[in-house]
């Protein structure tokens, strides 16, 4: 449960800082809809919020400014960061993934030594590297697989921030059983939403009136290019068998050509781009197909298709972190043949398709409801900044791994300032 302690600093007006590598955009990627939920809690909390962002905002992009966030753009190894971070002087510094962290990590904590150094870790990434790598290699996933070189770097940002949000419950249980991460350096905060009426299911289109299969997701994330061509080589055309009259749509952002490649309508397999609107894809959906093999985190799609009373076929990786001890919101399998037959059955049954979209809103409305998280998550803010020369006392690993990445990645990014400023002359 998330910890709950008595407050002396209000958090209100205060300064937060966001750094991070992309401008969010929620209708690509659960990354973008992270992202979107963290800045709505702190506005709702008067937070004067600063992003800065070491990319381009594109057409997608969120319209932060209208929201009444500070936007800039940022470059590492550049030496006017410090004087941004001296005339921003931040209460509150948030990095979103590790990458940053290393990054701007020792600026922040030169330049504003008593800032509270939060990372938003989105998912495990060595996690998800080394199941990939796994199936890759056409074997089992061995806990030994998580011991890798990116897991001593994305634990090594974990040790020196104060605090880390973990998006998944099982995830928060391998940095704690694996790798011993004090618990006090881990706060769980999943995706977050408001409470899902059972009146609204009323609205959607019934089970009647949907026909479709759908599959979704953005195709820069490996986990969801690897998932459109098992559906295209190894399940559709089982499925497709079955169901002769059946049609699969493939949504996502950013599809490249290997990916085009695969649209095949006279197989009734239909790579459809980017959704311009997720939830009219989903709520006329009559079962979101998502088979991943391997990742991290939890995974936004089934969250739009659980809102939309969307029923899903997954894997046991897809499910991850998302019912717990509860029903899962349709069909978990992890072979091709278990896949085909839970998908085949689902589709054609109405009882259990309607268990199934039910199951999703107990989901929501049990695990996932914004109340339960969000005053927890402020207080123990509070109580870290109330705390933090003694919480930093107790996690030593982390200051002698500050001092050390002071002292290298500093020097290696002054290197490299020095070189680049040369370059220009």
């Amino acid at each position: 449960m998330p910890r709950i302690a008595a407050a002396n600093i209000s958090l209100k007006m205060q300064k937060l800082l966001i750094i991070a590598q992309n401008w969010p955009e929620p209708n690509s990627s659960a990354a973008g809809i992270r992202m979107a939920q963290l800045i709505d809690l702190f506005l709702e909390r008067d937070f004067e919020i600063t992003f800065a962002c070491t990319s381009s905002e594109s057409d997608y992009s969120m319209n932060l400014k209208n929201l009444g966030v500070k936007l800039e753009n940022v470059q590492p190894n550049d030496e006017s960061y410090n004087d941004f971070l001296r005339e921003e002087n931040p209460q509150l510094v948030l990095f979103d993934r590790f990458m940053l962290e290393e990054q701007f990590g020792w600026r922040v904590s030169e330049i504003c030594p008593n800032a509270l150094r939060i990372l938003d870790t989105e998912d495990l990434h060595f996690l998800r590297k080394a199941r990939q790598e796994a199936v890759k290699n056409k074997r089992d996933f061995q806990e030994i697989d998580l011991f890798s070189e990116v897991a001593k770097r994305e634990i090594a940002s974990i040790l020196r921030c104060d605090l880390s949000l973990i998006i998944s419950e099982v995830e928060k249980e391998i940095l704690i059983n694996q790798f011993r991460i004090a618990e006090s350096l881990l706060f769980y905060l999943p995706f977050l939403f408001e409470k899902f009426s059972k009146n609204t299911l009323e609205n959607l289109p019934s089970f009647d009136e949907r026909t479709e299969f759908v599959s979704i997701g953005n195709f820069l994330h490996p986990p969801n290019l690897d998932q459109t061509i098992y559906l295209k080589e190894e399940i559709w055309p089982l499925i497709s068998k079955k169901i002769p009259e059946a049609e699969l749509h493939i949504y996502g952002a950013y599809a490249n050509d290997k990916v085009k490649r695969l649209h095949s309508p006279e197989s009734h397999f239909f790579i459809e781009g980017r959704a311009e609107n997720v939830e009219d894809v989903l709520k006329h959906a009559r079962i979101l197909l998502a088979p991943l093999r391997f990742g991290a985190g939890l995974k936004g799609k089934f969250f739009d298709a659980m809102q939309t009373g969307t029923p899903s076929i997954t894997t046991s990786i897809g499910a991850e972190g998302i019912c717990g001890d509860m029903v899962w919101c349709g069909k978990i399998a992890d072979t091709p043949e278990t896949l085909v037959e839970t998908a085949v059955s689902l589709y054609q049954n109405k009882p259990d398709w309607e268990n199934a979209q039910r199951a999703g809103i107990e989901i929501i409305n049990c695990r996932f409801q914004k109340s339960m998280f969000a005053e927890a998550f402020f207080q123990e803010l509070q109580r870290l900044q109330n705390e933090l020369k003694t919480h930093r006392q107790n996690n030593f690993m982390g200051a002698m791994l500050m001092h050390h990445t002071l002292r290298s990645t500093k020097y290696m990014s002054k290197w490299i300032e020095a070189k680049n400023k040369k370059s220009k002359d």
